[in-house]
């Protein structure tokens, strides 16, 4: 057996490194389905992002189904990227999972051999490559949608992209959702944001819309009060990417669990 040190990969892009040494490596290489996959796998669903004072705020629930039955109660769909981004994942939770590693190194191969970072638009491009790499495996039903956020240093403030199979990117102003309870999310959005609210106002207006979307979307997890079992909701400013403690999701959850009681179907949005 050979081993091999490169020296020079040739090219800022972990991926084409890849794809010119052992193509065979990248996900849906060499990979043929006799039939499409459909609901046979776990398929991960809603994230809903927003832009708040000084950032972005991105969150997801933590179910996975497979059709109509539930085969993960506790899935993670919101992912680190670089210091100063993250992406969450709607589709197949399987090739999800693989796409936001593979990224993440993506993101690191670069600042190695290039000195820096990409430039938000930079990052999200490079996603969009990879979502279009994807596409043969998506046709046989291993579709990844993924929604990127970042800080962006140039304008002081949050990011958000979305994609469909062919890749994109598409950036959405103020909020964005993905996912099979997105239509939901996205009216519970449209209610509740307000341009410029603080990070922690901004995190309650995600749970919001992610309960309201679990409460009409069988595939999207509501909190799990049982369990212990809260969204994953991530901040990402200027003093980079931080995940919220789960207590600290527990306390917002709670929050909108008690204004609940009161008003099942959220909080009335003021028409003035």
């Amino acid at each position: 057996m050979v081993n091999h040190i490169f020296t020079d990969t040739g090219s800022s892009s972990f991926t084409e490194f890849v794809r010119s040494h052992s193509p065979d490596l990248l996900p849906g290489r060499n990979e043929t389905l006799a039939t499409p996959v459909g609901d046979q796998i776990p398929h991960a669903t809603t994230i809903v992002a927003a832009i708040c004072a000084g950032g972005v705020v991105i969150a997801g629930d933590r179910r996975a189904t497979s059709g109509n039955i539930i085969s993960q109660r506790d899935m993670e769909k919101v992912f680190r990227t670089d210091d100063y981004s993250g992406m969450g994942i709607a589709g197949a939770a399987s090739a999800g999972i693989e796409m936001a590693r593979l990224y993440r190194v993506e993101l690191e191969h670069y600042e190695k051999r290039e000195g820096r970072t990409l430039s938000v638009e930079g990052k999200a491009n490079r996603l969009a490559t990879m979502i279009r790499g994807n596409l043969p495996m998506a046709m046989q039903g291993l579709a990844v949608v993924p929604l990127f956020a970042a800080y962006d240093p140039d304008v002081d403030g949050g990011r958000i992209f979305s994609y469909d199979v062919g890749g994109g990117p598409y950036e959405q102003r103020q909020h964005h959702a993905i996912g099979s309870g997105s239509i939901f999310a996205r009216g519970a959005l449209k209610k509740l944001y307000r341009e410029g609210a603080s990070p922690e106002d901004t995190v309650l207006t995600l749970i919001h819309a992610l309960y309201d979307a679990a409460d009409d979307d069988s595939a999207t997890g509501g909190p799990d009060v049982i369990r212990k079992i809260w969204p994953v909701v991530a901040v990402i400013t200027a003093d980079g990417y931080h995940r919220l403690p789960d207590e600290e999701v527990g306390e917002f959850v709670r929050t909108v669990i008690d204004s609940r009681t009161n008003f099942p179907d959220g909080p009335i949005a003021p028409l003035r």
